[in-house]
């Protein structure tokens, strides 16, 4: 196994985390790490998604001006000019 640095706030934290769901140390970060990677991925693949998308938009025409789309949202918010 290999050993990895922890700063000892985060151990501290991971302690507790591990104590409160009643695992060892070891168990809590694997779980507390893939939990992490699997929301990254996640956010990761609806970004790429957005900005494909976003892409094909502009690619199309389906655009609006910057000003008209802040007038728009000054109005809706009532934001002043």
């Amino acid at each position: 196994m290999e050993m990895l640095p922890v700063k000892p706030e985060r151990k501290a934290q991971l302690d507790n985390y591990a104590q409160r769901h009643g695992q060892d140390t070891a168990a809590a970060l694997d779980e507390v790490l893939a939990n992490y990677l699997e929301w990254e991925q996640q956010d990761y693949d609806e970004t790429i998604k957005a900005v494909m998308e976003a892409h094909e938009d502009v690619k199309a025409g389906r655009t609006q001006p910057a000003d008209e789309f802040l007038d728009e949202l000054r109005l809706e918010h009532g934001f002043p000019r």
